[in-house]
């Protein structure tokens, strides 16, 4: 598996995550995520990269729902 294909996926996951730290529209957060899980999947990671995904499109789902993020433990 090309080092590359994977830095791709990764990159695909924080800019989704960032997307939706910074408000953008969830369409385009999860498109990001949608693009990498088809990446992995033509790679033949998306068992490994599938259950990343799942958990981030239910927040995205739960924060559309007009659900307020989960706080943040304190440092």
């Amino acid at each position: 598996m090309s080092e590359d294909i994977r830095q791709r996926i990764q990159k695909l996951l924080v800019t989704g995550d960032n997307r939706l730290k910074q408000g953008v529209a969830p369409d385009k957060v999860r498109a990001s995520y949608e693009e990498a899980l088809a990446l992995a999947r033509e790679a033949g990671l998306e068992e490994r990269i599938r259950p990343l995904v799942e958990v981030r499109l239910a927040d995205l789902e739960r924060l559309r729902g007009g659900s307020p993020p989960p706080s943040q433990p304190d440092a």
